[in-house]
């Protein structure tokens, strides 16, 4: 019995090139993750920055409403930045340089759809965030952030497809 046993061990060897795929794979995996950790704290200085009020004082001092839209613009940001990465190009620095466009002109157009949107619809986010009691306002804001974000990284889904094909 233990004779088969290692038989069968021994015809289950490993690929060809097995460690250095697995090796290019983690690095391309740490190359992805700092891409993304900076395109996210990017994005939290880009609402941060357009946002009325200063959102990381606001929320340590643990208001909210501030802390609802900036988690909301988080996950929103996050959803851009995943899109962008999934349809980057398969070789790794055409994959890093797309991501990291697609990442910028995203949460360019994040901001601009979102303050767009808060304009038209009147809010004062500014009291809003500021306040130390919940205003279901804040609910109307997080709801634009992520439908907005959800919107963005389709719009980057669909122009990648279409660039890929040309």
């Amino acid at each position: 019995m233990t004779t088969i046993h290692l038989a069968a061990v021994s015809n289950a060897a490993l690929p060809e090139g097995f460690g250095g795929s697995l090796v290019r794979g983690l690095g391309a995996i740490v190359l992805f993750a700092i891409v993304g950790l900076v395109l996210m704290l990017l994005g939290f200085y880009a609402i941060d920055w357009t946002t009325p009020g200063k959102l990381s004082s606001l929320v340590r001092d643990g208001k909210p409403n501030a802390v609802i839209v900036t988690a909301s613009g988080m996950l929103s940001m996050a959803f851009i930045i995943v899109i962008a990465i999934l349809f980057s190009s398969s070789d790794l620095t055409a994959g890093l340089i797309t991501s990291v466009v697609y990442g910028l002109v995203g949460i360019i157009a994040q901001v601009l759809a979102v303050r767009t949107l808060e304009w038209v619809t009147k809010l004062d986010v500014g009291a809003t965030i500021e306040s130390d009691k919940f205003a279901p306002a804040s609910i109307v804001v997080a709801a634009v952030h992520l439908a907005l974000g959800m919107i963005v990284a389709v719009a980057i889904s669909d122009f990648s497809t279409l660039f890929a094909a040309i």
